[in-house]
């Protein structure tokens, strides 16, 4: 059930298109409301009341009554999805209430008591209205349509990517009037057909909880404002300042942007293969947060984890990777430092672009750096480091990738964004060192992210 709901959750954001950071606040809430609505039906487990910031007492099962784990589960993230898809297009909303009547169902056929399925969904209901409740007051709703202009001064981030590097969606998720400020971009002459009319969802217009990955706008420029799920504040893992500005060969940012630059020139088949593998790009993939969590996913088979032990697994490294993005996201608007791209052609060669498409937001520091620090951190926390195969992306025409631990995926995610050209090293080596800072403040705070007995 739970590794059902993480393949839903990839499916939703990548048919949403969504940016990595609404990605991340989604996975958080809906992993939440999977665990606590396990949590609330099985006496003994832990719950989430108290660990994560704001959110209080959530429901609990009535001392001697009988709960199903399951029922009170897809309930409540049943209360969620319909939440936070509410923008979503009708194609995803209809996905997700089908699994949750296909597990429900499951469940009734089994011989489950109708006295404690009814018991049981009306735990799981309040649970997830609980969660909803405290959603609502992370400070997200207040950034739908806030408008940013960016400082502009020598050394501070321009999004100047061209069209050419702008995402190609067949389904536009934004409008269908293609300019350079919406670039969705048209499907390619030819391809139109009833099928794809069919298909075809619009979203409405203007602010939304959903918008589609837009890569001529600035990606969340307020993500930093955002409430933490662990982090006293995004400040709470500090990092020293980005390399000073400088157009001398040498000195400050020169020699990071060089570095980007040689290796793009000497780009092996392996290192471009690599940069394409952890790209997990908004509008066409799960994004990071997606990634990881089918990494986490294939480890419940794989690691033999019950489903309280499953859920415990999922909400713990959707928190950390949520705070690494926050917590990312408040360094690169607050310091705005200029990308690669931008550098390189303005000193060393003028025609330079990058492996993959730069992102529409500022560069220091890393966010997939982060984002794999925290998550890989997390996960070999809990469940020790060692090597895996990874799956994920075999939909997206890669190969399984082996990998001899957690920590060896993350160090080649970060690496990938200096393949590609986006990133510094210094950003990605800050980034690690961030990501895990924040992994440990979360294990820290559910007594060192030990698996619970459950069932």
């Amino acid at each position: 059930m739970v590794s059902g709901w993480m393949h839903r959750l990839y499916g939703a954001i990548r048919a949403e298109r969504l940016s990595p950071n609404v990605a991340s606040r989604l996975s958080a809430y809906a992993t939440g409301a999977l665990y606590s609505g396990i949590a609330a039906a099985t006496p003994g487990l832990p719950t989430l009341d108290g660990k994560l910031n704001g959110l209080a007492t959530l429901p609990k099962g009535e001392s001697g009554a009988t709960y199903d784990p399951t029922i009170a589960a897809v309930s409540a993230e049943r209360v969620i999805v319909d939440s936070l898809f509410r923008d979503g297009l009708p194609t995803t909303k209809a996905s997700l209430t089908q699994f949750a009547d296909s597990l429900l169902t499951a469940r009734i056929a089994e011989g489950l008591n109708e006295d404690v399925r009814a018991r049981s969904a009306d735990l799981g209901r309040r649970t997830g209205l609980a969660i909803v409740a405290w959603a609502h007051g992370d400070g997200f709703d207040s950034t739908r349509g806030r408008k940013y202009v960016p400082p502009v001064g020598p050394g501070l981030w321009v999004n100047d990517s061209t069209t050419t590097t702008y995402t190609t969606q067949n389904i536009s998720g934004v409008s269908q009037l293609i300019v350079p400020g919406n670039p969705t971009n048209a499907a390619p002459s030819g391809s139109a057909s009833d099928r794809g009319l069919i298909l075809d969802r619009q979203k409405r217009p203007g602010p939304t909880t959903m918008p589609a990955t837009n890569m001529a706008g600035v990606t969340e420029a307020y993500w930093g404002h955002n409430r933490p799920f662990v982090l006293t504040t995004w400040r709470e893992c500090p990092l020293p300042p980005p390399p000073a500005f400088s157009l001398t060969p040498g000195a400050g940012l020169y020699g990071e942007a060089k570095a980007v630059h040689d290796i793009s020139k000497a780009l092996t088949p392996a290192q471009k293969a690599t940069a394409l593998y952890w790209a997990d790009n908004g509008g066409e993939t799960g994004t990071p947060v997606g990634h990881w969590l089918s990494i986490a996913s294939q480890m419940v088979s794989e690691r033999k984890l019950n489903g309280a032990q499953a859920a415990w697994l999922m909400v713990l490294t959707s928190a950390s990777m949520a705070d690494a993005f926050i917590a990312t996201w408040g360094v690169k608007f607050e310091v705005n430092v200029i990308r690669p791209r931008t550098y390189i052609r303005m000193t060393m060669d003028s025609t330079w672009e990058p492996a993959i498409p730069t992102p529409p937001f500022p560069e220091y520091v890393s966010g997939h750096s982060t984002v794999s620090a925290a998550a890989a951190a997390t996960l070999a926390g809990i469940l020790g480091d060692g090597p895996f195969a990874d799956s994920t992306s075999v939909p997206l025409g890669h190969e399984v990738r082996n990998f001899a631990s957690f920590s060896a995926a993350s160090d080649e995610a970060g690496r990938s964004r200096i393949y590609g050209g986006i990133h510094y090293p210094v950003s990605n080596v800050k980034g690690a060192e961030m990501g895990r800072c924040i992994a440990g403040k979360v294990l820290d705070k559910f007594g060192g992210g030990k698996l619970p007995a459950g069932r």
